[in-house]
């Protein structure tokens, strides 16, 4: 009983650290200023501008429109505009290029935060357009079936919003939802660091390090890399991120080590974030698995990329 109270008491001051060091002032500042590119129509201005260029890999202007979302948002930003695609028509094989390239691309609320700490931002972003539109691709044209209604919702275009406010108020209400976003991932770290811990304590994570040696070994990656990328795929993003967090400060995980995994473990492919997005409406819980397939292969590519990078 007593391992276990100082499991807790351990876990949950590494995920308060974490939380409220690192998580909570990048992502206050970081929304805030998304927030404001978004009211001044910015993000809808870029959107419809590539919209005439990415529509060649099967992405409708809303498709567009949650990629920048992700990348400079949060995971959790193109739900809205997932569902609004399910409602207004946008076809079966469009809204599962779209699902295909979210689940393939690096989240905001994961990414910005781990720059601080190495990770390679240029990079991470070039992968993630690269594997993203090769996933998106893949999946419109090889892996759901042409359902007839590829015209007209792919060609509309992304509204700024209408309605006008002043600048303090855009830049405290992304500031306040960057503050939501950090106190809410703080159980899920809490809990993620928890169940890291117990795997240690049980001599569960030598099995699965020793099962995973020749793989990472391949990889170029340390044992220490199998309790990150099992969380990461368990338990979703951000508590592979407090996880990875932890074993840097500890010296396990190097910057080298985590731009070379990052390719496979930033992004939403896991069962936290598939079950999120696959809830945003009945059409795209219907083409789900086909995504997670152009998913899969994209997130492939993107680790191959950053193994040959880094």
């Amino acid at each position: 009983m007593e391992a276990i109270v100082s499991v807790i008491l351990e876990s949950g001051r590494t995920a308060i650290d974490l939380a409220l060091y690192i998580l909570l002032p990048i992502l206050v500042v970081m929304l805030a200023l998304m927030k404001l590119l978004e009211a001044y129509g910015l993000m809808a201005w870029v959107a419809n501008r590539l919209a005439p260029v990415l529509r060649i890999f099967g992405l409708p202007g809303l498709g567009i429109f949650a990629m920048v979302k992700l990348l400079l948002v949060s995971f959790s930003a193109p739900v809205a505009t997932l569902a609004l695609m399910d409602r207004n028509g946008t076809s079966l094989r469009h809204i599962a290029a779209t699902l295909a390239m979210v689940m393939t691309m690096s989240q905001a609320n994961v990414v910005f935060p781990m720059v601080a700490v190495g990770l390679n931002l240029t990079a991470i972003m070039a992968t993630s357009l690269v594997g993203g539109l090769f996933a998106a691709a893949l999946t419109y044209y090889l892996l759901v079936r042409d359902d007839g209604a590829d015209s007209a919702a792919a060609s509309v275009q992304v509204q700024a919003p209408s309605e006008r406010r002043s600048t303090m108020e855009v830049l405290a209400e992304g500031g306040q939802e960057g503050m939501k976003i950090a106190l809410a991932s703080l159980p899920m770290l809490l809990l993620a660091l928890c169940f890291v811990g117990t795997l240690k304590a049980t001599g569960a994570i030598s099995l699965i390090s020793m099962l995973l040696a020749p793989l990472l070994g391949l990889l170029g990656l340390p044992d220490a890399a199998v309790l990150p990328i099992v969380t990461k795929f368990i338990a979703g993003g951000t508590a592979f991120m407090g996880v990875t967090l932890d074993l840097m400060n500890q010296g396990q995980i190097s910057v080298a080590d985590l731009n070379r995994m990052a390719g496979f473990v930033t992004n939403p492919l896991d069962l936290a974030g598939v079950a999120i997005f696959a809830s945003a409406g009945k059409r795209v819980g219907a083409i789900a698995r086909a995504a997670v397939l152009g998913a899969i292969a994209g997130m492939l590519l993107r680790g191959v990329l950053h193994l040959l990078i880094f």
